[in-house]
C-alpha cells in the first residue's frame, strides 16, 4: 500500500441503507429501517438544528459578513483611494482592541460565533472535519443518566468520570444574547410607574416588543419594548408575589403573533412582537424626604440580589433562544431584566442584567439558593440524590494576586451578571400610539378594565356612525375613522379583546394589524373590520348602550315678569348675582350694588356702601368698613 511513518489517513463509511445492500445475515436490521428517512424524492432525516426556525435578527445578521469598516487613515496609510493595508483593513466583528476603544464589555452573540467559527470558505474551514457541525453546546451541571459508557447502574446508585459533571470555575461571560433595551416611548416606563405612585406598592410586569440589529454593537442585537403587561399580583411596599407559572403567556404571545409584520420589516431583521423580558420596581422613599428615593444598588451593596439572580435564570430557562448554531437547536435566552429604583440623587432610573449561562446550568441542576445577603449565593450541600460538584471563582487577595478559591458555601452573586446598557430613542416611533389609553389589566383599585368602560369609549367615539371608505369618503369620515384606528392602537386594549368575549379571533387579528399598522391614516384601514359581522353586532350594542338623546324639545323654563325666560338660580349664583323674588313669581337677576330692592316688604334692612359695595346697618351714617359717608 506504499504507506510509510507519519502519513494522513482518512476514512469514511456507508450505512447498509445508503449502499442498497442487506445486513450482515441476509436480512436488513429491523431497527435501522424503523428510523430510515421518509420515502419521498430527495427525503432526508434532519438534524435538530437543520430543522429549527430562528429570529429574523439571526438571519439578517448570518447574511452580513460584520466587519467593522474602517476609514482611509491619513497618518499611515501610503496608497491610493482605492488601496487598503492593515491601518484600513475592516476588522473582524470580535476584535478587542476596537472593542476596548469604544468601552464595549461584551461581545455580541453573533460576534461571538463569529469567533468561535472559522469563516465560510477558508483553507480552515474547507479542511476542518467539524466546520459544519454548531460550535455551541448548552451547559448542563446534571449527571448524565444513564451513564454513557452503561458500566454502572443509573445514578444515584452509581457514578463515573463518564457521567459526572466536571468541576466548575465560575468566569465573566464574554458575550451577551442582548446588547441594548430600548423602550420605544417614555410614557411605556411613565405608565407602569404610576402603579407604584398611586397604590405605595411593588409593581412587575412582562416587556412586550420584539428584537432588532443593533449597529452601535458589531453585529449587537437590541430589544424593543413597546408595551408592559402587568400579570396577577400581589404588591407589597418591599416586595411582590407573582402568580407563576403565567397563564395567560400563550395567549400573549398568540396576540403578538397577529400583529403587523411584513416581508420588509423581516429582511431588516425586525421580528414579531412577543414577550422579551420582565420588569419590576424596587422604590423606597427616603424617611426624610419622601419626594426622594433610597439608593441601594451599587457598587458597595448589590446591582442584582441571589433572589432575582435564581429567579431571572428560571425566566431565562423557560424561554430559550433557538439557533442553528447549537447541537440541541436552542441555546441561551433573549429574556431580559429590567429593574426601576433610586439613583444617587433620589430620582428613579433603571438596570438592564441577564444572568450568564452558567447560572442557568447551576439553577436548573438544582445547585444554588438564594442567600439572606442579597450580594450573595449559597451552594447546596451534596445529599444522597442530588450531585453537587465542585465550584471556584477566581479573585484577588489581600496582595492584589488573583487567586483561585472555593465557592462554597457562598460565592458573590456578580458573577452571574452580564450587564446590559438601555435608553429611548432619539427619535421615538412607538408601534401603539394612542393618545386615549385604555386602563392596564390586573390594577384592581387603581384602573378597572370592564366592559362598560369598553362600551362607553367606542359611544364616545361615535364608532357605530363610522361608515366603510367606499360608501362615505368625505373628510369628517376620513377623520372619525383615523380617531378609531389612533385608539385602537393600545396594547392594553388589544389584549382586552380576547377576554371581554365581544368578537371572535378573526375579528381580534383584524384589530391587531390595524393597531401595529404603521400608517393609521390610510382611509381604508378600518374597511375589513367594519365589514365583518362580529363587528357589526358589537356596534349594535354600542347603539343600545349608549347614552339616549331627548326625541323632542324639553319642558320650557319659567317665564319671568319681563317676558323672558327665568335663569336658573344656581347660575345666577355662580356669576355672582343675587335673586329678586316677586310677587309675580319667577327669578329675576339684581345687582349687589341695587340699594332700592331686596330688602323686606316695610323697608330697606340694610345700606350698602356704594364705595366696597358692603352692606351697613339700616341706620349706619358711614360706611363700617371703609368708613366713607354712606350717602
Amino acid at each position: 500500500m506504499n504507506i510509510k511513518h507519519g502519513d494522513m489517513l482518512y476514512l469514511s463509511y456507508k450505512t447498509y441503507d445508503e449502499q442498497g445492500v442487506d445486513a450482515p445475515g441476509g436480512t436488513k436490521d429491523s431497527n435501522v429501517s424503523s428510523v430510515s428517512a421518509p420515502v419521498g424524492d430527495n427525503a432526508e432525516t434532519k438534524r435538530a438544528w437543520e430543522a429549527v426556525k430562528e429570529d429574523p435578527v439571526d438571519v439578517f445578521w448570518r447574511s452580513k459578513d460584520g466587519k467593522i469598516s474602517r476609514q482611509r487613515d491619513t497618518k499611515f496609510c501610503k496608497h491610493g483611494d482605492k488601496g487598503m493595508c492593515d491601518y484600513c483593513m475592516p476588522l473582524e466583528p470580535y476584535d478587542a482592541g476596537y472593542h476596548k476603544e469604544h468601552a464595549i464589555k461584551h461581545l455580541s452573540f453573533h460576534a461571538h460565533l463569529r469567533k468561535l467559527q472559522p469563516s465560510q470558505g477558508s483553507t480552515v474551514g474547507a479542511s476542518s472535519s467539524t466546520a459544519n457541525l454548531p460550535p455551541l453546546q448548552p451547559e448542563s451541571y446534571q449527571v448524565k443518566v444513564p451513564c454513557p459508557t452503561a458500566s454502572h447502574p443509573p445514578f444515584p446508585k452509581g457514578i463515573c468520570t463518564s457521567c459526572q459533571p466536571a468541576a466548575i470555575t465560575l468566569q465573566p461571560q464574554p458575550f451577551r444574547m442582548v446588547d441594548h433595551v430600548e423602550f420605544a416611548s417614555k410614557q411605556v416606563v411613565d405608565r407602569f410607574i404610576d402603579g407604584w405612585r398611586k397604590a405605595g406598592v411593588q409593581r412587575y410586569g412582562f416587556l412586550i416588543g420584539r428584537y432588532e440589529p443593533y449597529t452601535e454593537v458589531p453585529m449587537g442585537i437590541k430589544a424593543v419594548v413597546e408595551a408592559i403587561h402587568e400579570p396577577m399580583q400581589q404588591g407589597e411596599v418591599d416586595g411582590l408575589t407573582v402568580a407563576l407559572p403565567w397563564e395567560d403567556e400563550k395567549r400573549i404571545s398568540e396576540l403578538g403573533s397577529w400583529c403587523y409584520h411584513d416581508t420588509d420589516m423581516q429582511k431588516a431583521g425586525r421580528g414579531n412582537v412577543q414577550v422579551i423580558g420582565q420588569i419590576f420596581t424596587d422604590l423606597t422613599p427616603r424617611p426624610d424626604d419622601r419626594s426622594k428615593l433610597v439608593y441601594k444598588r451599587h457598587a458597595q451593596s448589590f446591582f442584582m440580589s441571589g433572589l432575582e439572580a435564581t429567579f431571572a435564570a428560571k425566566m431565562q430557562a423557560e424561554h430559550p433562544t433557538s439557533t442553528k448554531s447549537s447541537r440541541t437547536g436552542e441555546y441561551g435566552s433573549r429574556f431580559v431584566t429590567v429593574i426601576v429604583t433610586g439613583t444617587e440623587e433620589g430620582s428613579i432610573d433603571m438596570q438592564s442584567f441577564q444572568v450568564s449561562e452558567q447560572a442557568v446550568a447551576m439553577v436548573q441542576a438544582d445547585m444554588v439558593v438564594p442567600s439572606r445577603e442579597p450580594q450573595t449565593v449559597i451552594v447546596r450541600k451534596e445529599t444522597e440524590g442530588r450531585y453537587i460538584p465542585e465550584v471556584f471563582y477566581r479573585s484577588k487577595n489581600q496582595y492584589g494576586i488573583e487567586v483561585k478559591e472555593s465557592a462554597k458555601p457562598t460565592f458573590p452573586v456578580d458573577f452571574l451578571l452580564v450587564n446590559i446598557t438601555h435608553g429611548f430613542p432619539l427619535r421615538p416611533s412607538p408601534l401603539f400610539r394612542s393618545s386615549d389609553p385604555f386602563p392596564i389589566e390586573n390594577r384592581l383599585g387603581i384602573e378597572n378594565q370592564s366592559s362598560e368602560v369598553l362600551i362607553s369609549r367606542l359611544s364616545q367615539l361615535g364608532a357605530s356612525s363610522v361608515a366603510p371608505s367606499p360608501l362615505d369618503n368625505s373628510f369628517s369620515s376620513r377623520q372619525a375613522r383615523e380617531k378609531l384606528a389612533r385608539w385602537f392602537s393600545d396594547w392594553h386594549l388589544l389584549a382586552y379583546w380576547s377576554q371581554v368575549g365581544f368578537l371572535g379571533p378573526e375579528d381580534i387579528k383584524q384589530i391587531a394589524r390595524i393597531a401595529t399598522s404603521p400608517n393609521l391614516e390610510e382611509p381604508s384601514i378600518l374597511d375589513p373590520l367594519l365589514e365583518r359581522e362580529g363587528w357589526q353586532t358589537l356596534m349594535a350594542i354600542v347603539s343600545e348602550s349608549g347614552p339616549s338623546k331627548p326625541s323632542g324639545p324639553g319642558p320650557a323654563r319659567p317665564i319671568d315678569n319681563d317676558g323672558f325666560e327665568e335663569i336658573p338660580p344656581e347660575l345666577l349664583d355662580e356669576m355672582g348675582m343675587d335673586v329678586d323674588q316677586t310677587s309675580g313669581g319667577g327669578s329675576r337677576p339684581r345687582s349687589r350694588l341695587d340699594t332700592s330692592a331686596g330688602g323686606p316688604p316695610g323697608g330697606s334692612a340694610t345700606k350698602i356702601c356704594p364705595h366696597c359695595t358692603f352692606e351697613n346697618s339700616a341706620s349706619a351714617v358711614d360706611c363700617d368698613v371703609c368708613g366713607l359717608p354712606l350717602v
